[in-house]
């Protein structure tokens, strides 16, 4: 199987790894990190950073250059909400891309789906270039990539959780259903949670706490990316059917007793 870039909008992108700058004890170990996963595009969310740079600030220690910095609606319950902090992040000159999240419930992070779908809706009409964090939810993925998102990113556990790819069935679903990236966000919690997204057939992972609240940081994004070269490419592969019973590595015939 032949392997194609990543795009996103009109961005293209080597790295499938994406990954978030919050949570880090330090923006000087927020850094290193970034530098190992090799990730090219980074969330930034915009309402908890000082985009007035008035003081220090998280954007202080992103390279524009390096990095497409991809601007979150983290923290948003309404629809409202989020499209004004979406436009907050573009005035600021962030970017036109929107990682848009609408939460529709305070315990689980769960997103709310209409108020999600009437957000892209909005926003797509404003010319950003939406990346939609969603639920499992084939349909709902469906409605996503008709309202013109660039891309659905749906759950694979609950954000921050760290449970890893609880639902591979409805991934495969989505994969299924849709024909604009799909990558898999929120649940991972360690390298091979995202070699198991990526064996599936997602265009890419995104992850924040997975790395950020490791005990070594550092080298768990350095895990991390090569988990998602690893799995990316079993995918290209095709791995060998599931079989009931053995099958001897060296086949019996030929051989003279």
């Amino acid at each position: 199987m032949e392997d194609k870039a990543l795009k996103i909008g009109s961005r293209e992108l080597r790295s499938r790894l994406m990954v978030g700058t919050g949570k880090y004890k330090t923006f000087e170990l927020m850094q290193e990190a970034l530098e190992a996963s090799g990730a090219q595009m980074v969330t930034v969310a915009v309402r908890r950073v000082n985009l007035d740079r008035t003081k220090e600030s998280l954007l202080d220690y992103l390279d524009p250059k390096k990095y497409v910095l991809l601007p979150n609606t983290a923290g948003c319950y309404t629809k409202e909400e989020a499209i004004r902090i979406a436009r907050l992040g573009r005035a600021a000159g962030l970017s036109n891309l929107v990682k848009l999240e609408v939460i529709g419930d305070e315990k689980t992070l769960l997103p709310d789906t209409r108020a999600l779908l009437e957000a892209t809706e909005e926003l797509v009409k404003e010319g950003f270039v939406v990346m939609p964090y969603t639920n499992d939810d084939p349909i709902a993925a469906k409605r996503l990539e008709e309202a013109g998102a660039a891309c659905v990113m749906p759950l694979a556990a609950p954000i921050g959780s760290g449970q890893g790819i609880l639902n591979r069935l409805n991934i495969e679903l989505i994969l299924e259903k849709v024909k604009i990236p799909v990558i898999v966000d929120a649940g991972v919690g360690t390298a091979s949670d995202a070699a198991v997204a990526m064996e599936l057939g997602a265009d890419g992972v995104l992850m924040n706490t997975a790395i950020a609240e490791a005990k070594d940081p550092v080298r768990m994004a350095e895990a991390m990316r090569k988990a998602v070269e690893a799995g990316r490419l079993a995918f290209l592969a095709g791995r060998m059917p599931k079989k009931k019973y053995a099958s001897a590595s060296s086949p019996a015939a030929g051989v003279v007793g």
